[in-house]
């Protein structure tokens, strides 16, 4: 493995310079009775190229991912870094936060999480493309009709790439948010959770289970992938624009926002549509089975499906509220 990232390194020099060159020769061939594409710059291409694959070593080398969630994760980093460096700053504060928050109290969560020795917290792709899948899709409609760059969120002057961007760092800080609620809330706290649809107390673990620190932890998750986004547009956005543009701070309260409302609407999904039930071994387990006490929810929902419906649901809305509410300059 040691040879691994400089054949890596090496060739996303080559790769980057191809796409460039396709990019030249099909805006060229574009032009010829249309609008003028744009051309990405060859060190965009190299920097969408290099650094996805970085991170995708990164998170191998330290069993965050396995190998079919490491190739989809390329996919995906690539499509966030070559549409907007905000977009791909939110994957990696995501990324590596949830990835330390599912590592955290390994010891613990053994002890009531059936499941969890399965791939020691890695990351398939099924789980890649449910966390990443939606802010992948708005990331590429971002590309289409905004253009590969950074814009300022100002929804009197950039509408269409200000709905978009807060789009796709809402999806992260939702997919953030409920994975800090689920991880840390469930080792952090002195009691057991209370189920959010019957408000009685429920084994750790359990679907649709809450406590006050896991609410707490879930807005903290997703202000920081708020904080990163903001971070991020300050640094790659012309300071000129910057002073002509609104406040850009409150992305950072959106993204708390957004961590905290889907975490609670993953737990209520969570609590109705998925099954949960403790079995001999006093473990939480998401099928029946023989010795097997059903505890709450149906069996119409795996964990991944309430993840994607709930990022799906926070890149809709909390667009929808922040257009009413992002100040005016």
């Amino acid at each position: 493995m040691d040879w691994m990232p400089v054949l890596l390194c090496g060739l996303s020099v080559p790769i980057s310079l191809f796409m460039w060159l396709g990019n030249v020769a099909f805006s060229k061939f574009w032009s010829n009775g249309h609008e003028e594409l744009q051309v990405i710059s060859p060190a965009r291409w190299l920097f969408s190229t290099l650094a996805p694959l970085a991170l995708m070593l990164v998170a191998l080398r330290r069993r965050s991912v396995n190998k079919s969630g490491a190739v989809l994760g390329i996919i995906v980093a690539f499509a966030l870094s070559i549409a907007s460096h905000p977009f791909f700053a939110s994957l990696v504060v995501f990324f590596f936060s949830s990835s330390r928050a599912t590592k955290f109290r390994a010891h613990s969560k053994r002890k009531f999480e059936h499941d969890f020795k399965e791939g020691e917290g890695q990351r398939n792709w099924v789980q890649v493309l449910c966390n990443g899948g939606m802010a992948t899709q708005l990331a590429l409609l971002y590309l289409l009709d905004c253009g590969s760059g950074e814009r300022a969120i100002d929804f009197a002057r950039e509408y269409r790439s200000s709905w978009l961007g807060i789009a796709v760092m809402s999806s992260f800080a939702c997919c953030n948010g409920d994975t800090w609620s689920s991880e840390l809330g469930s080792v952090l706290s002195s009691k057991d959770p209370i189920s959010i649809i019957s408000w009685r107390r429920v084994p750790r673990g359990t679907n649709g289970g809450i406590s006050l620190i896991g609410v707490l932890v879930s807005l903290l998750g997703g202000l920081l992938v708020g904080l990163g986004y903001f971070v991020t547009v300050r640094y790659t956005i012309d300071a000129k624009m910057l002073l002509v543009s609104p406040p850009q701070w409150p992305i950072i309260l959106y993204g708390g926002l957004a961590g905290l409302f889907g975490s609670l609407l993953d737990s209520v999904l969570g609590g109705l549509l998925q099954f949960s039930g403790i079995n001999e071994q006093g473990k939480i387990v998401d099928a029946p089975g023989k010795g097997v006490r059903h505890v709450s929810g149906l069996r119409i929902l795996d964990n991944h499906s309430v993840n994607l419906i709930s990022s799906i649901v926070m890149g809709v809305t909390m667009p929808l509220l922040a257009q009413k509410f992002w100040p005016m300059r």
